[in-house]
């Protein structure tokens, strides 16, 4: 039997191909500790699959790439001055090979598609959670938690938030109905359950603000851009001076009241402390990608001591610029730092400037969501993690023109339109208003 190669790389016909390899990767970050080998060749066979096939419009051009890569591509550099020369280059390969699968997936779905795979993605990882899940001692604050198949109740919560940000999104912002409405809320519940039994207050906390954010957001879409972005511009001063205000009158404590913590985050103060202190040693290259937490290592090893982790591993600095300090320095933190503004940013802009853009409602939320968590999580650092892959994936959308096309109805409408080098460009997308990719 021929396959058709549309139904593997045309946004418009590989809707379930999309779904099936969103949905399996979704279940590979979560689990890939557990299944081993097996799932991490999976995840890989799913998205290189389709570059066999047709590996021009896969690939596209990759020199309109080279920024997205750049973080990448220095902690490739500094494995050759790491302390464990191995490790670092080993997890640096991987982290790169992760962002091609994310850019892969970038030019071959529409956002639909992206979404309905992370609906059906989240829920089996939580699915799984529940029925296989354990309680464990957070060595951060003591407490005994819920925290599924992971080893982490942060790492549970981070898919309970995505679960809840995607069907709101599949419901609110893309309007889906039917089957796919019944599995939103259906996944909206479950996350939501998931969050409490987690209690993970970063995980809570910010999916509260991130789902307030895009409710907000999308108030603003009943205006034109140029009033939009006058409005936005007025609620961003007004928003800025209302946190201010809240901060200094306690507003953080009693926040972190309700989920039992204090002004020190549960130890995360001082682990920040350590995780300065071993950057300063080195801070302009850092001393290497993946080279602190790393067996033998005496640092490593008294905190690992300190926070009760005899596992020795999965330990971190709870703060994305502080664990890229340490391992890439001011170059590499810089780098990481640029492509996460230019993602937010980015998608904002078109926000405010396209009469209808859900994708990009959507992914300022995500967005929004990785910046909060960027200050006590690692999403975005490791290969093999839903958080970087769904960063690069919203980088790689920015690389792809946004240019007006007409709907049906001869309405103006807007679409990405990326080059394709085996005919003209075209939208990859027929849905009115979203942009495709």
């Amino acid at each position: 039997m021929k396959i058709a190669k549309s139904s593997l790389i045309d946004p418009e016909k590989n809707e379930i191909y999309g779904i099936a390899a969103v949905a399996l990767s979704f279940f590979v970050f979560a689990y890939s500790s557990r299944f081993g080998q097996i799932s991490i060749l999976a995840y890989y066979g799913v998205w290189f699959l389709p570059v066999v096939t047709d590996y021009r419009r896969v690939l596209g051009r990759y020199s309109r790439f080279l920024w997205i890569f750049s973080f990448g591509i220095f902690c490739f550099i500094s494995a050759f001055w790491s302390p464990a020369f191995g490790v670092s280059l080993r997890t640096a390969i991987q982290y790169l090979t992760h962002i091609v699968c994310a850019l892969i997936a970038m030019r071959m779905l529409s956002t639909k598609t992206l979404l309905r795979g992370g609906l059906i993605g989240t829920g089996i990882v939580l699915v799984y959670s529940i029925l296989f899940g354990t309680y464990l001692m957070d060595a951060m604050d003591n407490t005994f938690s819920f925290v599924g198949a992971f080893s982490s109740k942060n790492q549970l919560g981070f898919f309970a938030s995505l679960g809840v940000i995607f069907s709101y999104a599949a419901v609110m912002l893309f309007r889906m109905r039917g089957i796919w409405m019944i599995g939103a809320g259906g996944g909206a519940l479950l996350s939501a359950y998931c969050l409490l039994a987690s209690q993970s207050a970063t995980s809570v906390i910010t999916t509260a603000g991130v789902v307030a954010l895009c409710i907000g957001l999308q108030g603003f879409m009943f205006f034109s851009p140029k009033h939009r972005r006058g409005f936005f511009a007025i609620a961003l001063v007004f928003g800025l001076a209302g946190i201010v205000g809240a901060l200094q009158f306690g507003a953080m404590d009693a926040i972190l009241g309700v989920f039992g913590k204090d002004s020190t985050l549960t130890g995360r103060t001082y682990l920040w402390q350590q995780g300065i202190a071993a950057a300063a040693q080195s801070p302009i290259i850092g001393m290497g990608y993946q080279g602190y937490w790393v067996p033998g290592a005496s640092e490593a090893e008294r905190l690992w001591q300190e926070f009760f982790i005899t596992g020795r591993s999965g330990f971190h600095f709870h703060n994305t610029y502080i664990e890229s300090m340490v391992e890439t320095g001011i170059i590499g933190t810089g780098l990481l730092v640029f492509i996460l503004i230019a993602c937010l940013t980015g998608h904002l802009k078109r926000l405010l400037t396209i009469s209808r853009t859900p994708e990009s409602l959507l992914f300022v939320g995500l967005s929004t969501l990785l910046v909060i968590r960027s200050f006590v999580e690692i999403d975005i650092l490791n290969p093999y993690q839903v958080g970087s892959f769904l960063f690069y994936f919203m980088a790689g959308r920015l690389t792809l023109a946004v240019r007006p096309v007409k709907a049906k109805a001869d309405r103006p409408q807007y679409g990405f339109m990326p080059n394709s080098p085996t005919g003209p460009e075209r939208g990859q997308n027929g849905e009115p208003g979203i942009p495709a990719g």
